[in-house]
């Protein structure tokens, strides 16, 4: 293995800070919602309904989304043990992004029949998946990870028209963005075969 220049930074350190941030970002997902909303009744189960469950739809899609970028991060930072200042600042900017997920997911779960609304976080969404593919292409020039590299990209071609869909439609954006992770099971059919002897 060769030695890391003086300009390389090792990427367990970035590890570490990636794992608080994605736990804090996951937690702070469902901080608010029990106090969401208020009943001036005792709540029958239809008003807990009524009150949470778009809420609790949008909490789910965010902390699957949350994970699913979390497990390609590990797996990216694994293949990767140096990176340059370039690359250390576009992981810190996709962090960024992660911890503003609590903020446009809130704001999803409140007025989630806004069509702007659903824009700005399918536009999150879909900028959080670039990043991602990015770092993976940047990786992918040096060390051949074929299937982790479509398996980033397959996200995108799904956030980016569901985000389209969110201008007319807000409410199936929401279905629609959950597809954009079938990536992972995409990957494996990119796997190289070993030739036959």
């Amino acid at each position: 293995m060769d030695d890391p220049g003086p300009d390389q930074f090792e990427m367990r350190r970035l590890e570490s800070l990636s794992n608080t941030i994605f736990g804090v970002a996951m937690t702070l997902l469902a901080y608010d919602l029990p106090r969401s909303g208020q009943f001036d009744h005792l709540p029958s189960w239809s008003d807990i309904y009524g009150l949470y469950s778009g809420r609790l739809t949008g909490l789910i899609l965010s902390f699957v989304i949350a994970g699913i970028f979390w497990f390609s991060h590990q797996r990216r930072l694994a293949r990767q043990p140096h990176g340059s200042r370039n690359v250390v600042f576009l992981n810190l900017l996709f962090l960024l992004l992660i911890i503003l997920l609590p903020v446009t997911n809130g704001l999803d779960g409140t007025y989630g029949a806004s069509s702007a609304v659903a824009v700005l976080f399918g536009l999150h969404l879909s900028l959080i998946a670039a990043i991602n593919a990015t770092l993976w292409w940047l990786i992918n020039r040096s060390i051949p990870h074929r299937p982790e590299l479509i398996g980033s990209i397959f996200p995108l071609l799904v956030l980016v028209p569901g985000t389209l869909i969110a201008l007319v439609a807000p409410q199936l954006a929401k279905y629609l963005w959950l597809l954009a992770f079938g990536g992972l099971f995409i990957r494996p059919f990119f796997r190289t075969r070993p030739a036959a002897v």
